[in-house]
């Protein structure tokens, strides 16, 4: 990735101009040096993306994608969303951004997003994306399952022996129950964060796993819509 300005949300035109200006001009920087690089070396096995800014003013989006797109990069980043705006506005610059930006290059969304939100990327022509909510809602004992959120640390898993989620296959979710997590969370094992961690991830990717698959059947509004649902009534 090449070094970017990622400002607050919301933020004055003018500071949306002048971050935009600046990554442009790093980014430029960035992309003759790697190039550079690459001659002298050889082919150092990496693609370097350029990251489009623009806060959350549309023309400004498309601006700085036109101007990226004038340097020429293996792959194209959607930077400074995902920081405190409502999700539509998230969808909305996403969206401005991906009309401009190459098909056949990946198109990566950085910092989403929440189970229910990833569809909803998806649907507007992002291709990868990233975040840490899934390891640091696993440190605070949120585990992320087909039904919902489940807050393990609550009593009502004291006895329970389900495993965290009856429609995964991960090898927590295959070999230890929801009343065995809690106890580790209530005695402080680190043990328990790191468990809930390798069952959050395989969550997040099976999600990718199912996207790519109603997308194959003509099924994605549909998937999202069912996923909303199971999220919206809050943890269990």
């Amino acid at each position: 990735m090449v070094l970017d300005e990622c400002i607050e949300t919301p933020a004055p035109r003018n500071i949306a101009e002048s971050a935009l200006k600046r990554t442009t001009e790093w980014a430029r920087l960035a992309r003759t040096y790697f190039l550079e690089q690459a001659q002298r070396n050889g082919e150092i096995g990496q693609w370097q993306f350029a990251i489009v800014q623009g806060a959350t003013f549309s023309d400004l989006r498309r601006e700085s994608a036109r101007q990226l797109l004038e340097i020429e990069f293996p792959g194209y980043a959607v930077g400074g969303l995902a920081v405190g705006e409502p999700h539509e506005i998230t969808c909305e610059m996403t969206e401005v951004v991906t009309e401009l930006l190459p098909r056949e290059k990946p198109r990566y969304l950085m910092g989403v997003g929440r189970p229910e939100q990833i569809a909803d990327y998806v649907a507007r022509g992002i291709d990868m994306m990233d975040c840490v909510l899934p390891t640091r809602a696993a440190r605070h004992a949120c585990l992320y399952t087909s039904e919902g959120r489940v807050l393990i640390k609550n009593a009502r898993y004291i006895e329970d022996q389900r495993p965290i989620d009856s429609q995964c296959d991960c090898a927590v979710c295959r070999r230890y129950t929801r009343a065995y997590l809690r106890h580790l969370f209530a005695a402080g094992e680190i043990t328990a964060a790191i468990l809930a961690t390798h069952h959050n991830i395989h969550f997040y990717l099976d999600i990718m796993r199912q996207i790519r698959e109603a997308i194959s059947f003509g099924q994605l509004a549909n998937f999202a819509t069912e996923l909303r649902a199971r999220y919206l009534a809050g943890p269990a």
